[in-house]
């Protein structure tokens, strides 16, 4: 890895977080990125640090951006900056998670089968699975956590959805490609299995289409995050994906 590859990989997550909100506003370190249709949405609500911030200041500056909304979510794309802010963010209430970027070092696979898909299509699964990680809130709420996903269509130059289907057709794993074949960048993104299909190598169909996809479009930076904390990490290290660094999101609310 070098130091350019995470630079590339940073300013393409600080990019797309701008170009996928409905309106940006810079503050100090970064910016805070906003979607009122989208209210009930952490991630397009949120403060961004892409730069340099001061971490003490960092609590008032994401209070006066997000104040009006019942959560908080600040995103520090930078491992050292990150670090630095963890302190005084858990002194003010926030709990901290790390995040692994993840960037493709082996081989880019033949094919795969999986498919293109629109939103239509995704509503039923994604929604299965939004109230099954959170059984307690209200329709709206699912709602906002489905439909977003359109949003993420203004993130990227090219912005699939793919998924591979059981032989029913139902929708067993999606995920999201974002592609800036300008930059040579792709990520994946939201990979994800229905519970009563896991295990079943329709996950792998999913990766295996989005990096041929990336590949064929000269995308050579080809990564994803994860969890520091969950099991994906290694299912993605055995398919060829090495840490590269790390990002850190804050919550509160």
């Amino acid at each position: 890895m070098s130091h350019s590859d995470l630079q590339q990989i940073n300013s393409f997550l600080s990019a797309f977080a701008r170009r996928q909100a409905a309106r940006t506003v810079d503050l100090p370190g970064g910016f805070a990125a906003y979607d009122d249709a989208f209210a009930h949405s952490r991630a397009n609500n949120q403060v961004v640090i892409d730069t340099a911030v001061d971490s003490e200041a960092l609590p008032a500056i994401a209070e006066e951006a997000l104040g009006h909304l019942p959560h908080r979510l600040i995103s520090v794309l930078d491992d050292e900056v990150g670090m630095a802010c963890a302190q005084p963010l858990i002194r003010n209430g926030y709990t901290h998670s790390t995040y692994l970027i993840m960037l493709h070092t082996g081989p880019v696979p033949a094919g795969g089968s999986a498919e293109e898909l629109d939103l239509d299509a995704m509503r039923i699964p994604l929604a299965r699975r939004w109230r099954d990680l959170l059984p307690d809130v209200d329709d709206e709420v699912i709602r906002h956590l489905v439909d977003r996903r359109e949003a993420r269509r203004r993130g990227a130059d090219i912005v699939h959805f793919l998924g591979a289907r059981t032989e029913e057709g139902e929708i067993a794993s999606w995920a999201d490609l974002y592609l800036d074949p300008a930059t040579g960048t792709a990520q994946i993104e939201d990979l994800i299995t229905s519970e009563a299909h896991l295990r079943r190598g329709y996950a792998d169909t999913v990766l295996t289409t989005a990096l041929r996809l990336a590949a064929d479009k000269d995308c050579g930076t080809r990564f994803l995050t994860a969890d520091a904390e969950d099991w994906p990490r290694h299912w993605y290290e055995r398919r060829g994906f090495s840490v590269i660094a790390h990002t850190h999101c804050f919550e509160r609310g």
